[in-house]
């Protein structure tokens, strides 16, 4: 009586381990060509940078922040002049909502043509349309060769070194900074002597839901060639339970960008790059106090979709809508702090 049970389960098992099979062998395949297209673009110059592009593309960071409510504070604690590495966690999973807040403040404050740079993964650069427009805004294939040519050149640099194991971290650590023990923006800015300037968000990783990373099904479908170590699954919108990659709605959340002061470390030596423990050191030295800063943010704001879709409701947007320019109106608990940058 109890084998017929067992046998069912048995097959249900067989068969979902064939089905995971048959997807990672058509992902193989699909790796092969998409590493192919990857390689001939990577072999172009990527330094296309065109003021022109960034000027047009200000609407489109206005809206996308205006969307998240992005609220930038610590400007100040920017540079006025080059170069310099700026480090920030990396959230939002596909439709990552970071890079955004920083590139639009830059063209409000220094003007499109400014140089700032930022790394992003290759692979995006093989896409259809987007992959012929980021180059034209300053967006680099992330490589240290890429970024200490940029920062030879003067330029600012923003990097965000958890790359996909970050922006892909699951939801029940949302607010925590990780690299993934990625230490090479500390190597770089050791050898070249410019400094770090940490950016740290909150709220962005609360407008998707990531279930899992799937590391263990990156590695079965060779995801590992295009330099892809996740094969995420998330909650998405509207679709429910699907992979990442799948097109999906992110939530309005409360976005809040804090720049915080530029760390130097003078005291090491440009051979002092390759001492790992020296590395080390500077790594945590940043990730710790990005982590300190986050989690003042999350104490400030610890529901930043409720604050977002609070500000969202009708009434509040009338009455702030009504509210003279410049007037100091009385703001409710967690509002922005005076000298704040607003969406």
């Amino acid at each position: 009586m109890t084998r017929e049970p067992d046998s069912r389960r048995a097959g249900a098992r067989s068969v979902a381990e064939q089905a995971q099979e048959t997807l990672a062998e058509w992902m193989r395949a699909l790796v092969e060509s998409i590493d192919q297209n990857r390689i001939e673009r990577l072999q172009e110059d990527p330094f296309q940078r065109d003021p022109a592009a960034v000027r047009g593309a200000v609407p489109y960071l206005e809206a996308w922040c205006r969307y998240f409510g992005v609220e930038m504070r610590g400007w100040e604690n920017v540079p006025r002049e080059g170069p310099f590495l700026v480090v920030g966690n990396h959230s939002g999973g596909t439709t990552t909502n970071d890079a955004a807040p920083f590139l639009l403040e830059w063209i409000r404050d220094r003007g499109p043509e400014a140089p700032l740079y930022g790394l992003s993964y290759d692979l995006i650069f093989t896409y259809p349309v987007i992959g012929k427009a980021l180059p034209l805004l300053g967006m680099l294939p992330a490589s240290q060769a890429n970024a200490r040519r940029a920062l030879e050149a003067g330029a600012a640099v923003m990097v965000f070194p958890g790359g996909d194991f970050e922006v892909f971290r699951p939801w029940s650590r949302r607010n925590r900074i990780d690299f993934g023990g990625r230490t090479g923006f500390v190597r770089l800015a050791l050898e070249t002597g410019v400094p770090v300037v940490p950016m740290t968000i909150h709220g962005a990783h609360q407008s998707t839901f990531v279930l899992t990373r799937g590391r263990g099904l990156a590695r079965r479908m060779g995801l590992n060639k295009l330099q892809i170590k996740v094969f995420p699954i998330v909650w998405n919108i509207p679709f429910g339970i699907t992979p990442a990659a799948v097109p999906s709605v992110p939530l309005p959340s409360k976005v809040t960008v804090q720049i915080g002061r530029p760390l130097e470390w003078p005291h090491y030596r440009p051979e002092q790059a390759h001492d790992l423990d020296v590395v080390q050191r500077c790594c945590d030295e940043i990730t710790g106090s990005m982590q300190r800063t986050l989690d003042a943010l999350d104490r400030e704001r610890p529901h930043p979709m409720l604050t977002r879709w609070n500000e969202l409701r009708p009434v509040n947007v009338l009455r702030r809508r009504a509210e003279p320019a410049g007037a100091a109106a009385a703001v409710p608990a967690g509002a922005a702090p005076p000298g704040a940058a607003v969406c």
